[in-house]
């Protein structure tokens, strides 16, 4: 897990492992105040935007500066950026 953090808004990196190697999950969630006690949302006004893209940004930075593992198979199944389709898998 690595955190970024500007402000109150912070992005939360994941390190998934999977049958294809490493994969990277972000979580963002922006920390207040209720009285004495802290919370954290995934809502972000108008004032959080700007620091959520920097953030995000930043995030992106960080998981491709990650070592990659050896290549495995090249995948034929989906084009970078495709959805799988639903139905029969494909071999």
């Amino acid at each position: 897990m690595h955190e970024i953090r500007i402000g109150l808004v912070k992005a939360v990196i994941w390190a998934n492992h999977t049958s294809e190697g490493v994969r990277h999950n972000v979580t963002f969630v922006r920390s207040y105040r209720e009285g004495n006690d802290w919370h954290t949302t995934t809502s972000f006004g108008r004032d959080d935007l700007l620091k959520l893209s920097k953030v995000a940004d930043e995030a992106h930075s960080w998981i491709t500066r990650q070592p990659t593992p050896p290549a495995g198979p090249p995948r034929t199944d989906l084009n970078r950026g495709a959805l799988p389709k639903s139905g029969k898998p494909t071999p």
